[in-house]
């Protein structure tokens, strides 16, 4: 909404007047003159195209001018997996066996950070893991024995009634009010800093790993890059990439190849190896 109505503002149109060329003007104009990426140009273009589309679909308009307006092209770039020595520095540097939990569950099961935030102790049975994935749609992931031992460490800690594997604080957002409750990083033994029923959030699950990143010396860290490194690894291991597809909770395979992080030399040697 607040996007729309900045856009409206400075094309200074009404909704219903606003053109195409009005349209590649405002964008023009933001990526030039505003000098934001074009990646968020083409962001703003599709929540644009989102609110006009609706309009249409509820019959106040009869054509979406932002139909005619091209998508913008973005220069892709190679997404980095972590290397073996930049997961080993995340690992020595957590600081409590909360992050360590949260490291080890990421690298094994490449779950999206939202799909860990939901997993309640319940769906955890022995090395398989249920989660609640895109699409409303529920799969399996699995915990490898470093995995397994840091929750059950982790969960040793804890002494609260609630249901989800990483619970949000009582306190969750408010820094001051923790740290005046006398709150500190392991407040997650003591029931009372604990929230009684709600799971940790994704920004705060991408705020730890940022932070432990940034202690470790590692550009870029963040919870989604365990899902390319899981994939990458496992592929250069030499399963096949289907698995890996499902393993992720992909629909298909192109969706999977985005992810992995196979350098031009990987590709030289595999194309020495199987091509006759």
């Amino acid at each position: 909404k607040t996007s729309i109505s900045y856009a409206l503002r400075y094309i200074g149109k009404a909704y219903d007047e606003v053109t195409p060329d009005d349209l590649r003007l405002y964008l023009a104009k933001r990526i030039q003159i505003d000098k934001i990426s074009k990646t968020s140009a083409d962001n703003e273009r599709r929540n644009l195209s989102s609110f006009y589309g609706w309009l249409q679909k509820e019959e106040i308009l009869l054509k979406n001018p932002v139909r005619k307006v091209e998508k913008i092209k973005v220069t892709k770039k190679r997404k980095k997996a972590y290397e073996m020595i930049d997961l080993e520095k995340i690992r020595l540097g957590c600081v409590t066996n909360r992050e360590k939990a949260i490291v080890e569950f990421l690298a094994s099961t490449w779950c999206r950070v939202s799909e860990m935030c939901e997993v309640k102790i319940s769906d955890i049975d022995g090395s398989r893991v249920l989660v609640h994935g895109k699409g409303d749609k529920y799969r399996d992931v699995y915990l490898n024995a470093r995995a397994k031992l840091a929750i059950e460490v982790y969960l040793n800690e804890r002494n609260d009634l609630n249901p989800y594997l990483f619970p949000r604080a009582k306190y969750a957002g408010d820094v001051k009010k923790m740290a005046q409750n006398g709150a500190k990083k392991d407040w997650y033994k003591k029931p009372e800093y604990v929230d009684e029923k709600g799971p940790m959030d994704k920004g705060t699950a991408e705020s730890i790993i940022r932070r432990i990143g940034r202690a470790a010396g590692i550009e870029n860290a963040h919870p989604h890059r365990f899902r390319r490194t899981g994939a990458t690894m496992a592929l250069r291991a030499g399963m096949p990439i289907q698995t890996v597809s499902k393993l992720l909770g992909h629909n298909n395979i192109e969706t999977t190849q985005i992810y992995l992080d196979i350098s031009d030399d990987e590709l030289e040697q595999a194309h020495k190896r199987w091509v006759i």
